[in-house]
């Protein structure tokens, strides 16, 4: 049994597993690269396998990290099936031509540009026809189904506790005369998140694959996370502000409403502010997605289903009112009356959150409040790390408004979460291998494992092979390089690192003598970088 770890090894992002067993070849997740270009230029790799040699892909949820690159792999060749489950099948099927759309939109703006500079025209990682093509083969599973393959290899899905629909992978297998269970954590969901059930305690298994995006942090007071969100938003409202929250179309968007419906079914004096404000949902994908919740109401948790069987469907505030078209949500960048705004994207890298900050960040009476993980170089990054000025749109945006995070939101388990959901496992496993997370967070979780659990802990890289057999695991070999071979990364971290500092000296330049030499120099030397930039992205 061979498993090559071909995204979400070191990093947040990308999640895919290549499983060659025997003679089935199969993939756990395949998922989108996220944050900084360097990451998102690797979804342009061809996969180091052949797609049309893949039986079948088991995928774990629906967010794009896990399940973005499914189309890609189906215009490559993939003709098998996809087996998830049933809600993740109806999330999949409006997140998938989402992002093709994202592509192809994306791409058309990038050849007009091209047009005119008499270069060759780009084509889209794939396109919303491999979207709808490939979800013909999504198969709906339920929790607690077996499904057998054959008689050597068989799956179940678990509650993962993340998202909607979200699964804890147990994969059986037998080869050579005996059985291994191994188990993929997914995304394992934080304990109390509003809807959702908490995640399945599993009896145990041989071999664990367990994410790390939290594993060295704690949640900050998640406790008091419903108080929190309630507090800011009725102080900001009360003072004449906006508060925008930048938050994933699927799953946290959701959260909010039934939070801020719960608070609005009590007799406070924050829930008679928010029956006099208007609550605007601007994206068509958290509009849509918010119809998929009404369908799966089975997947909720005990307080939700008994506002449901009082006669209260807790997702839809008697306030609230969907953004559908580009003409309304450009109506709201114009709104003047204090308001709540639900946007996404999550991270603010694409989508019409970025309207809405270009329009409010500079309003020191606003509030951005963010609710879910922000990934390194992403502009919710910069927020959050207290930038004073950001692009947006190529312009830039002086940061005036209050940069708010509760952190208690975030649909990963903390560290305590991810331990306590091993120690109770009856059969802890012999391995451990860590997946999904910034590479200094595992390796602090990694060290913090092995104590606790006396086992060996493995911190795969990207791109790198390993055989289990009855005896041992052994790492057999790495099936490519680290690197994207289309694009020199010195030549981007090059260009990252000047940008920076040029942004310093404009942060600076009121207060300080810069030398036009040295930022002659700089310009200089960016225009150079991002040709040689061009002249290798030409290729791809």
């Amino acid at each position: 049994m061979k498993i090559t770890f071909i995204g979400g090894a070191q990093s947040v992002t990308g999640s895919c597993y290549l499983f060659d067993i025997e003679d089935k070849k199969f993939l756990l997740d395949c998922g989108m690269f996220q944050g900084g270009l360097t990451e998102e230029l690797l979804n342009y790799e061809s996969f180091p396998f052949n797609p049309s040699e893949i039986d079948f892909v088991i995928l774990s949820h629906a967010h794009i990290d896990h399940s973005g690159r499914i189309p890609k792999l189906y215009k490559d060749g993939f003709r098998g099936v996809i087996y998830t489950t049933d809600a993740t099948v109806d999330l999949c099927s409006i997140m998938l031509p989402d992002s093709a759309h994202i592509q192809e939109s994306e791409i058309e703006w990038k050849n007009r540009k091209r047009k005119r500079e008499g270069k060759e025209q780009l084509q889209p990682l794939y396109t919303s026809e491999d979207a709808e093509n490939v979800l013909k083969h999504f198969r709906g599973v339920k929790y607690e189904q077996k499904i057998q393959i054959d008689k050597k290899l068989s799956f179940v899905f678990k509650d993962a506790g993340h998202m909607l629909g979200s699964a804890i992978v147990e994969l059986y297998i037998k080869e050579n005369g005996k059985e291994y269970k191994l188990v993929f954590s997914g995304d394992l969901g934080n304990r109390n998140i509003p809807i959702l059930k908490d995640p399945t305690i599993l009896d145990g298994c041989d071999y664990l694959f367990i994410e790390s995006t939290y594993g060295n942090r704690l949640h900050v007071d998640g406790e008091n996370k419903s108080k929190k969100l309630i507090d800011i938003i009725s102080t900001t409202l009360s003072n004449g502000g906006k508060v925008i929250i930048p938050s994933f179309a699927v799953g946290r968007t959701q959260e909010i409403l039934y939070e801020i419906a719960k608070e609005i079914n009590t007799n406070t004096k924050e829930a008679k502010i928010l029956k006099n404000i208007e609550i605007f949902v601007d994206s068509p994908l958290a509009t849509s997605a918010t119809t998929i919740y009404k369908k799966h109401i089975d997947y909720f948790d005990s307080e939700a289903a008994m506002f449901i069987k009082n006669g209260i469907y807790p997702l839809e505030p008697p306030n609230l009112r969907f953004i559908k078209s580009v003409d309304e949500s450009k109506w709201l960048n114009e709104y003047d009356r204090s308001c709540i705004i639900i946007s996404s994207s999550g991270m603010c890298e694409a989508g019409r959150i970025k309207h809405h900050l270009k329009h409010n960040l500079w309003n020191e009476k606003n509030t951005i409040l963010f609710v879910g993980y922000q990934a390194p170089n992403t502009l919710g990054r910069k927020l959050l790390d207290g930038q004073k000025k950001v692009k947006i749109f190529g312009e830039e945006v002086e940061v005036r408004a209050k940069i708010e995070y509760i952190e208690a939101y975030s649909g990963h388990a903390d560290k305590n979460g991810l331990f306590s959901w091993i120690e109770q496992m009856n059969q802890k496993p012999k391995k451990i291998f860590v997946v999904h997370g910034e590479k200094e967070v595992q390796i602090e979780f990694a060290r913090e494992l092995q104590k606790r659990f006396n086992t060996d802990v493995i911190i795969p890289m990207r791109g790198e092979m390993y055989e289990i057999t009855p005896e041992y695991i052994s790492q057999s070999e790495r099936i490519f390089s680290e690197l994207p071979s289309f694009v020199n990364l010195s030549v981007l971290a090059q260009i990252e690192e000047i940008e920076y500092e040029l942004d310093r000296i404009k942060e600076g330049v009121k207060n300080s003598a810069i030398s036009p030499e040295r930022l002659s120099t700089l310009n200089s030397n960016l225009e150079e970088l991002r040709y040689l930039l061009s002249l290798a992205l030409n290729d791809y």
